[in-house]
């Protein structure tokens, strides 16, 4: 069964550094696309970045842009999401996804979904 699991959340002062993983399971990673999206208390979920399934093209939203930076490992069928200079507003549950198209950042073509992992930024 094709399963995806986020860690690496938790609490980190305002300007901070955390790296988010999404393991894949029953599946090879490599087969898949992965984006990374976020969703904050009363707001809709919005992508963060993606990475394509070869190539590794590579996409951000531009309030992240030069502070994140998506990476797989296909060996280790993992995904990554550094996430550096951290901000209060990115407070938010940040979610792996994977889609079957060779590279997507559209919430709506992502099919399989982690369970979320919490990072709070902080003083």
């Amino acid at each position: 069964q094709l399963q995806l699991v986020e860690s690496g959340g938790g609490l980190v002062q305002p300007g901070g550094s955390l790296r988010l993983s999404c393991a894949a399971s029953g599946f090879p990673l490599d087969d898949y696309a992965i984006g990374w999206f976020r969703q904050a208390p009363g707001k809709e979920r919005e992508g963060v970045s993606c990475i394509s399934r070869s190539v590794g093209t590579t996409n951000y939203a531009d309030s992240v842009k030069g502070r994140f930076t998506i990476s797989r490992d296909n060996a280790k069928n993992t995904v990554y999401l550094q996430m550096n200079s951290l901000k209060p507003e990115d407070t938010a549950v940040y979610y792996c996804a994977a889609t079957e198209y060779d590279y997507s950042c559209l919430r709506s073509e992502y099919d399989h979904w982690g369970q979320g992992t919490q990072v709070t930024v902080s003083s």
